[in-house]
């Protein structure tokens, strides 16, 4: 079985390979997805279509390259990039309720590891399950900052690495962080005001877009509608 796996793994280049894993990574410690067996249902279902095209649809053979690499590329687009662009803005919203709560366990606690547990034990959603898994990792012997290294390339928000960097940094140097926790909460606070006030923003485009595509047309067709009734009559 093994063996086996290896030779698939050799039909895909190594860099596909390490980039679809690491984005897979990137969904989370709730996502299950074996590299292969994603790869190789875009593979199959992209040469289904194909085939498809060109058993049923001979007229627009000459489209069908085109429609199997959008197909081909978007599977990666829709069950991975988009996703991460979801959890990432989800764990953005989380943070900095997360890491104030954090901050105060520190300082009542003044233990990094005693503060995690009761905020994890506190709270729900993506950080507190990832930061769960810390936890349970290092019961089973591995150490406190390599378990939270792997939490990084499962985390897609810079933002919140940061602040793992620097909870790792004063873990090694046995420094106070609350101080620096509060500046980060500060800073993804104004980001999250600062990325609202541009969606608002956006919103009178959007309006205006959907205005030119749908009611533009209908009042056309209102004001025409006597001079079409009457080429119609006549």
């Amino acid at each position: 079985m093994k063996r086996e796996t290896n030779l698939i793994r050799k039909i895909y280049r190594h860099e596909t390979l390490h980039r679809v894993e690491r984005k897979i990574n990137l969904l989370g410690s709730n996502v299950n997805y074996n590299v292969i067996d994603l790869l190789n249902y875009r593979l199959i279902t992209s040469l289904l279509i194909l085939f498809v095209i060109v058993i049923m649809f001979p007229g627009i053979l000459i489209t069908a390259p085109i429609i199997f690499l959008i197909y081909y590329k978007g599977i990666e687009y829709l069950f991975l990039d988009l996703r991460i662009k979801k959890r990432t803005r989800k764990l953005n919203k989380e943070a900095p309720q997360f890491f104030e709560v954090l901050a105060l366990c520190l300082e009542n606690t003044g233990n990094l590891s005693e503060a995690l547990l009761i905020t994890t034990d506190s709270l729900k959603g993506e950080i507190t399950t990832e930061f769960k898994r810390v936890l349970n990792e290092t019961e089973y012997g591995k150490s406190f900052t390599e378990s939270l290294q792997d939490m990084k390339k499962r985390i897609p928000s810079d933002s919140i690495n940061n602040i793992i960097r620097n909870i790792i940094d004063s873990d090694t140097l046995g420094s106070n962080i609350t101080n620096t926790l509060y500046n980060e909460i500060e800073y993804l606070q104004e980001k999250e005001f600062s990325e609202l006030k541009s969606r608002i923003a956006k919103v009178p485009i959007k309006v205006s877009i959907i205005s030119v595509i749908f009611f533009i047309p209908i009042l056309l067709l209102i004001i025409l509608s006597p001079v079409i009734i009457n080429l119609m009559i006549g």
